[in-house]
């Protein structure tokens, strides 16, 4: 509990404080300014967007490393995990010189909303993707088995065997994924150009506001962004134990 405080409560703390320092008043100015409110619901949106696209690629992308048998599947498997050791401006200048005004692709996607969920689908990558893995390994193919002897096609035994055995991993995975878009930062600074009421997502309002002399009104939209992220993570951990009680 000391490690804990030290590392996470105490500083979180000391923002909420900060947030308050002006009054609730001004604390509800900052939040709800039409910067801010455009800002928050550009991150919400397109992390919610990243979540339900990760929780599909990600749990097929999991079972092709799991269930298939091909070439370089190691090096593929090895890739998953880039997002997690690349400095997330590096992502952001890869994203921006394949996406952007030069992409040799002919695509521009630079500067647009699509280019911060194009950033937040990067960085969020290995969480669903490592959630569901270690599942699938473990995974009983006996009860596959039994279900096609006892005339179940492939889509009925996934749907029914496969998938409520993985469901409470996809979930966890699709929590921390959402939270971990929320925070993003440094891979949207370059490729979405910071546009208010465009492409501005809340972790760069926020230093746009703290750049601007107002560590009150940053600290006020971060401690939103912790609440919502908190609230999230809770509602998710839920639902992956009441899924993983109705499987028992």
């Amino acid at each position: 509990m000391a490690y804990l405080s030290i590392v996470a409560l105490i500083p979180l703390a000391a923002v909420v404080v900060r947030s308050t320092e002006g009054g609730l008043d001004a604390f509800w100015t900052a939040v709800t300014n039409d910067q801010a409110v455009a800002a928050l619901r550009l991150t919400l949106t397109a992390s919610l967007i990243v979540v339900v696209v990760n929780a599909v690629a990600g749990t097929l992308i999991a079972w092709v490393l799991v269930r298939d048998e091909f070439r370089g599947r190691s090096v593929v498997n090895s890739l998953i995990d880039l997002p997690f050791a690349l400095p997330t401006i590096v992502a952001g200048l890869t994203l921006l010189a394949f996406y952007g005004p030069d992409s040799p692709i002919g695509v521009n996607l630079a500067f647009t909303e699509v280019s911060v969920v194009l950033a937040l689908l990067f960085v969020t990558l290995p969480f669903v993707v490592r959630a569901v893995q270690p599942v699938l390994l473990e995974l009983d193919r006996e009860m596959e088995e039994a279900a096609e002897s006892l005339g179940a096609g492939k889509r009925t035994a996934f749907l029914r065997i496969i998938l409520p055995n993985l469901l409470p991993a996809i979930i966890a995975g699709g929590g921390l994924a959402f939270a971990r878009a929320v925070g993003e930062f440094g891979s949207l600074v370059l490729i979405t150009g910071n546009i208010p009421f465009e492409t501005q997502a809340a972790s760069v309002f926020i230093f746009s506001q703290v750049e601007s002399d107002n560590p009150i009104g940053a600290s006020a939209v971060s401690v939103v962004l912790l609440v919502v992220a908190l609230v999230v993570l809770l509602f998710f951990g839920w639902l992956s134990k009441k899924a993983l009680r109705h499987e028992e």
